[in-house]
């Protein structure tokens, strides 16, 4: 293989992976502006009646009501988070950072998550001191704030639920607001009970029940942005679904080494690999073999794959330089 011959093969390569992945970016941008436009109307709606709630919860001496708008101030805040997350994403690399700003949405989303777990705790806490020590309760004022909420509620959830559902960062704004919703619900049941019985402990018992379910959102959302944050891989393409399903689907692989995979952002996977090819096999052929498959098959559009041959001696990092071929996507 001349000089000239293996020049022409590793531009080639990258070349063809050039093109994919533009594609795959001009797909990504529009996602991106779609979920910020979702959650900024998302944070108004949500900003405004926070403030209504507030004043109801504090007028009507509902535990529910303040908790549910203690949630949905967080949630006006998580929400601006998750927009600044968004905005950070569009714009483009740099020297510094290669890859731009995509993980900002995940840096969002974990961040929404560890709210969403300290606010669970605290809405527990000022419950069971609730319980031991109860509060009037103003039900009939209760009821119809809570009724606004769930309305409100209702619309936030409804913009953000028409996004990428693949999007950790509208799915960590979406949680918020379904806890919301949840939380109107409970201080709607907590007002009937207390308008028809006075039992006033419905309150507080109503609002741990939905702070149990919020915790669990938030160990969710948590655990999934903090696994892309670690550089964890993706359930279904892990480095040995990789290897075997390139060593049964693709001739000319001998064995596939040195797998690394990792998210750059939830959808977006990253590969680098080695494949130690057959004797006979044309590496540029081999290589755009592999590329096409992980595109087409694993949709992996950012991959660097090096093609090298079973030496007949030795480890394979003795192979010499003309024999070496690198491809990125």
């Amino acid at each position: 293989m001349s000089e000239e011959d293996n020049t022409h093969k590793h531009t080639h390569g990258h070349s063809a992976s050039c093109n994919g992945h533009h594609d795959h970016a001009a797909h990504a941008d529009l996602d991106t502006a779609d979920g910020r436009s979702r959650v900024a109307i998302a944070c108004v709606i949500t900003a405004i009646f926070m403030v209504v709630e507030a004043i109801g919860g504090l007028i009507s001496g509902s535990l529910a009501l303040l908790a549910d708008a203690a949630h949905m101030l967080t949630d006006s805040a998580s929400l601006a988070l998750a927009w600044l997350g968004y905005w950070f994403a569009s714009k483009a690399p740099d020297e510094s950072r290669s890859f731009g700003f995509g993980r900002m949405r995940v840096l969002a989303a974990f961040t929404n998550g560890i709210v969403l777990i300290g606010l669970s705790v605290w809405i527990v806490v000022e419950g069971l001191l609730r319980m031991m020590d109860p509060q009037p309760v103003l039900g009939i004022m209760m009821l119809w704030v809570a009724i606004g909420g769930l309305i409100v509620n209702l619309i936030a959830a409804f913009v953000l639920h028409g996004g990428d559902n693949n999007d950790i960062n509208l799915s960590g704004a979406l949680w918020h607001v379904l806890g919301d919703l949840l939380g109107s619900v409970a201080a709607i049941v907590a007002a009937v009970i207390i308008v028809g019985t006075g039992w006033t402990i419905f309150d507080p018992l109503l609002s741990m029940l939905v702070a149990f379910l919020v915790l669990l959102a938030g160990i969710r959302i948590t655990h999934r942005a903090g696994h892309i944050l670690l550089q964890g891989a993706p359930e279904d393409l892990t480095p040995t679904i990789i290897s075997e399903e390139l060593l049964d689907q693709i001739d000319g692989v001998l064995d596939v080494q040195d797998i690394h995979v990792w998210l750059l952002t939830e959808g977006e996977p990253i590969v680098t690999l080695c494949i130690v090819a057959e004797e006979d096999v044309c590496a540029e052929k081999l290589l755009d073999t592999v590329k096409q498959y992980l595109v087409e098959e694993m949709n992996v559009h950012l991959s660097t794959v090096e093609i090298t041959y079973e030496p007949e001696y030795g480890p394979l990092s003795v192979v010499p330089d003309p024999m070496l071929m690198t491809g990125s996507f």
